[in-house]
């Protein structure tokens, strides 16, 4: 008797938490809501680049990092697109000495600590990148970045680096903005921050943010716009295969959807098709290609994607970052094996990325990666 008391008790309980979840994915939208936004009127986008200027003829750049978890867009795309512009002398940073664990993908030897950057320019950064990490909360980065904010420095945070920014203080009482899965919990760890949408960056005085990964591609444009003119900005997005960037931006057509839900969770219940991804490093590769590369199949939550190598220590990319190989081997599976895109402009390697989604996966996963990317699709207009 006791014992059937227990089985229906326990059926329905799962009853009660299939009718909670069949609720929960009814009341989300069945899609975003897109709209064509107005072009960036030539006074705001003159006061940004005003407020981004820099204070020495070449520029140090700073981008930090903590060594077991920073996202590997966030960090990589900055110092891949300014480090080709060569308008700046541009640093990758760690917290603590050793490798940057990248996520969801890659690993790779930064140029210094903290210490010693500190230790060799004690008058600081003129820019500070902060990217999206595994915490929001890490003592030593909210120091450094306080720290040098107070030296002087443009505080820039990418993505989900904003919540980092915002935890430093730094962002009371400014306007900003974010990724759109964070928005919800910025506003409500730092009710003063003054959000603003439908814009892929916002400057507020020292302290800048932008929405999602793919963002950095606009900001970092716009801050070597600033630093050496457009015409500098215009060779270097032709170099990146990208025509046009403003800081234009639809808010509205990112926003937790029910198929983003029901991808993401059949895609993870479909754990006897998922998949060991391999991307082969070579020496001189486009980090900014590969970085979206291996961001993009990595979100599929279908697959997961580790880099090769046919020797062990790292290899050396296009900037000059060292990328350490998750495997030594000489040669992958072919059916499993997935293009660096590593000859291909970073702003055509998403989209062929996402093409070869697509073909593996179908079009919701791509869907799906594109909105957590919070890549616009269609690029607008000048």
């Amino acid at each position: 008797m006791s014992l059937r008391i227990v089985l229906w008790s326990a059926l329905g309980i799962l009853l009660i938490f299939v009718t909670a979840g069949a609720a929960w994915l009814l009341s989300l939208p069945s899609a975003s809501l897109a709209a064509v936004q107005p072009a960036i009127d030539a006074k705001e986008a003159d006061a940004t680049l005003a407020a981004l200027k820099p204070k020495r003829p070449r520029p140090l750049i700073a981008i930090i990092g903590v060594n077991d978890g920073t996202e590997t867009t966030d960090y990589l795309m900055p110092y891949g697109i300014l480090r080709r512009a060569d308008i700046a002398d541009v640093v990758a940073l760690a917290t603590h000495p050793g490798p940057v664990q990248l996520h969801p993908a890659l690993r790779v030897e930064p140029d210094a600590t903290t210490a010693a950057f500190d230790a060799q320019h004690p008058e600081g950064a003129d820019y500070v990148i902060v990217p999206a990490m595994m915490r929001d909360d890490d003592p030593d980065v909210l120091k450094w970045i306080r720290a040098q904010s107070a030296k002087g420095a443009m505080v820039i945070g990418v993505c989900v680096g904003a919540t980092v920014v915002g935890a430093s203080g730094l962002l009371d009482g400014k306007r900003a903005t974010t990724h759109w899965y964070s928005l919800s919990e910025l506003r409500q760890k730092h009710p003063s921050i003054r959000y603003v949408a439908d814009r892929r960056y916002v400057v507020d005085r020292n302290v800048a943010t932008t929405t999602g990964i793919t963002a950095s591609m606009p900001m970092m444009l716009t801050l070597i716009e600033a630093i050496a003119g457009r015409d500098k900005a215009e060779a270097v997005a032709r170099d990146l295969g990208l025509v046009h960037w403003d800081a234009r931006h639809d808010s509205g057509a990112f926003r937790f959807t029910r198929p983003f839900a029901l991808t993401a969770i059949g895609n993870t219940l479909a754990f006897f098709n998922h998949e060991q991804l391999g991307i082969p490093l070579t020496p001189g590769m486009d980090e900014v290609s590969l970085a979206l590369a291996a961001d993009a199949w990595s979100r599929t939550f279908r697959s997961r994607v580790v880099t090769f190598a046919a020797k062990d220590g790292a290899v050396v990319s296009r900037a000059g970052i060292r990328i350490l190989p998750d495997q030594v081997a000489s040669d992958w599976p072919v059916d499993r094996k997935v293009s660096a895109m590593s000859d291909t402009p970073p702003a055509k390697a998403l989209d062929r990325t996402l093409e070869d989604i697509t073909a593996r996966y179908g079009a919701r996963t791509t869907d799906f990666v594109a909105m957590q990317l919070e890549y616009p699709r269609t690029q607008p207009a000048q």
